[in-house]
């Protein structure tokens, strides 16, 4: 077979973007000085946000033709009293200053495995900053570079909420026998919920031995807060039927479910999900298996059930990054994940013809607000001295989450796990 020509096919429906370097030239313009304007750039404050929007100080220009040169200098500053880490989903210009790079959970022990570091700078959203802040030591201060960086799925399930569901279950008389599991993508309050209440935190790689052992704990899960993993995993992992899942809506009373649903149901999910991974469809699988023959699709397990079920390859972050570094040469695959990951993919893997599984871009917003301007400004005001956007986690909440976490670590053949 002829090696392909590596590609990302990304269409764009934006005339003035540069398809090359996925720059926006007629759409880079500053927003006007309006208070969403400001939300936009991370420059005022939401206190009703579980992650808060603020960035005191002045932000360089994205335009700035010194940014690289100034992160540069400032990482050198600032020497091994600073550890940098990048999630997989950032772009590359701020990959390029990151000391490791992974998915959150593996990066959040990396933090912990580098004490010396007196400030950890999490490129990536607040959860995992939240994650890092436990894990590490009380002398290391955790820096998210742009406090508007949150995460739409763990934002879709507030404590008020999942306390408010916890008491359905409770008047439904199933509390007693229902194990909640909550997803590493969740806050920091929700895993110490899950820790008072005899759950465990999981990943997408060990979601399946995580509901194995909560089955062994009881008789129902309350699985937090990504409804498609916990449906895919249950149905394609576990056996369980659909009919076995029910979806509680925290917007709805009582969850928009009756007692008896309630009861009857194994897996109760949380209505929540992933705004990247939820946009692929079992139309675009189609699509692209007439339009690459022989392409394998390959997709993270927070999709859809239908498009799972139609996928070659079903995996977490590094599992996909594993299974195509691996892939002979010439063959091709479509990626059901991030863009800047399927970007870097196709850059890494030029033996192979990589797409994208969409019709539209998909990037995740919130991930990109860490660009090279916050970045730059994060690190050079801690060089000068002053401690800026700490993400810190209060000693009760924080000793609950990591009781789940650590459950969830002692499970046979999790000491190491993957998002």
């Amino acid at each position: 077979m002829p090696v392909l020509t590596p590609q990302v096919h990304i269409p764009f429906p934006f005339s003035g973007m540069n398809v090359d370097n996925m720059q926006m030239t007629d759409l880079r313009l500053e927003p006007k000085p309006t208070p969403l304007a400001l939300l936009l750039l991370g420059r005022d404050a939401d206190p009703d946000s579980e992650k808060g929007v603020e960035c005191p100080g002045a932000l360089p220009q994205a335009s700035d033709p010194d940014l690289v040169a100034r992160a540069t200098a400032a990482k050198a500053r600032l020497g091994d009293r600073v550890f940098i880490l990048g999630h997989h989903y950032q772009r590359n210009e701020v990959i390029e200053f990151a000391d490791v790079t992974g998915d959150s959970f593996k990066l959040a022990q990396q933090a912990a495995a580098h004490p010396e570091a007196e400030y950890i700078v999490f490129c990536g959203v607040h959860f995992m900053a939240e994650s890092a802040d436990i894990l590490t030591a009380d002398t290391q201060a955790v820096v998210l570079p742009d406090m508007a960086a949150g995460c739409s799925m763990a934002d879709m399930a507030a404590i008020n909420q999942v306390e408010a569901c916890w008491k359905t279950l409770k008047d439904a008389g199933i509390a007693d026998v229902t194990v909640p599991i909550t997803y590493m993508n969740s806050t920091a309050a929700i895993k110490a919920f899950t820790g008072r209440n005899g759950g465990a935190v999981c990943t997408s790689s060990n979601a399946r031995r995580s509901l194995e052992w909560a089955f062994e704990q009881g008789e129902k899960v309350l699985f937090l807060p990504d409804q498609h993993l916990g449906r895919n995993t249950a149905v394609l992992d576990l056996g369980l039927s659909l009919e076995d899942c029910i979806v509680f809506n925290p917007m709805l009373p009582n969850g928009g479910v009756s007692v008896e649903e309630l009861r009857a149901a194994k897996m109760i999910l949380w209505r929540g999900h992933c705004s990247v991974h939820a946009r692929f469809t079992a139309k675009a699988i189609a699509d692209v298996r007439a339009q690459v023959p022989g392409v394998n699709v390959i997709v993270h397990p927070e999709c859809a059930y239908e498009v799972v079920s139609n996928a070659d390859v079903v995996g977490s972050t590094e599992v996909i990054i594993a299974t195509i570094a691996a892939a002979k040469p010439g063959t091709a695959w479509a990626v059901g994940t991030e863009l800047n990951l399927v970007k870097r993919l196709a850059q890494d893997n030029p033996d192979k013809q990589i797409v994208f599984l969409d019709h539209s871009v998909c990037f995740c917003a919130t991930m990109n607000r860490i660009d090279l301007p916050h970045l730059v400004w994060a690190l050079e005001s801690l060089a000068d001295g002053n401690l800026v956007n700490q993400i810190t986690v209060d000693p009760d909440t924080a000793h609950w989450a990591k009781v789940a976490l650590d459950r969830m670590l002692s499970l046979p053949g999790t000491s190491t796990v993957r998002d």
